[in-house]
């Protein structure tokens, strides 16, 4: 129980308000973006749980106390660990457990779907954990580098994330707003991550083709099997967390962006 006087309450970004400490000391966080920025904010001392996709510091990772994966965490090693913080988001972790957590610990929940959402997020973060300074200098210094981007370039990307079957990132995901900053446009309409066959492919007709780093460990005889489907595009390999990670890590995606075209 955080003691009368010592708490604060806050609205995180589904709209819910929850009680959490002045100064949060034991803070689980459930997502590796975000886990990253808390050690940006020069909050490790205060990070007391992970999960083991939160690899990022690499020095940290390896001695962090892992609760289990983003959609399957160790309930009962989080309730051991009696944080007074717990930091998720909606799309990665699975609502069922997400709402067992938040009927005994705090909870704060991001939902990022833009760069606009995912600089509020570090800002608030920052509000939060007492670091808003920090977090500050963080979402300015991403707010300039996006901003020398060109606006606007006349390729069309299919951004792939899977295969067997082929899944790509649509509309309404953070990918394809990162798509949108770096200057190109998402060859598809759809919105989501839908699944497409061959036909569908060919038919789309990209400009450029990107398959991500993760989750899928796309290899070369995939590139030469689009290769085959469309051998006016060009297919590349791209980093999927500098297109997907929405915290920290966002300082570093818009050179890289840059350095595609």
């Amino acid at each position: 129980m955080i003691p009368e006087g010592k708490q604060r309450l806050v609205r995180d970004m589904l709209g819910r308000e929850i009680r959490i400490p002045v100064e949060p000391k034991r803070i689980v966080s459930l997502v590796p973006s975000q886990t990253e920025l808390f050690y940006a904010l020069g909050l490790e001392d205060r990070l007391v749980g992970q999960t083991i996709f939160c690899i990022h510091p690499r020095e940290q990772f390896k001695k962090a106390h892992k609760i289990g994966g983003t959609k399957k965490l160790r309930l009962d090693a989080i309730r051991r660990l009696q944080p007074d913080l717990i930091i998720g988001n909606k799309e990665e972790n699975a609502q069922g457990q997400i709402e067992s957590l938040m009927q005994e610990l705090p909870v704060w929940m991001s939902d990022i779907y833009n760069l606009q959402d995912a600089l509020h997020m570090i800002r608030a973060v920052g509000d939060i954990t007492g670091t808003g300074a920090k977090a500050e200098a963080i979402a300015g210094d991403i707010e300039t580098a996006f901003h020398k981007l060109p606006e606007h370039r006349t390729e069309r990307i299919l951004y792939l994330i899977w295969r067997a079957p082929w899944m790509a990132a649509g509309k309404q995901t953070f990918i394809d707003d990162m798509i949108r900053a770096a200057g190109y446009s998402n060859a598809l309409t759809t919105v989501r991550y839908p699944e497409l066959d061959a036909a569908a492919i060919q038919h789309l007709q990209p400009d450029r083709i990107w398959l991500s780093s993760e989750p899928y460990p796309f290899t070369d005889k995939h590139i030469a099997e689009l290769e085959e489907l469309l051998p006016n595009a060009r297919i590349q390999l791209v980093d999927g967390e500098l297109f997907s990670w929405y915290g920290s890590r966002l300082l570093y995606a818009p050179a890289y962006f840059a350095s595609l075209a």
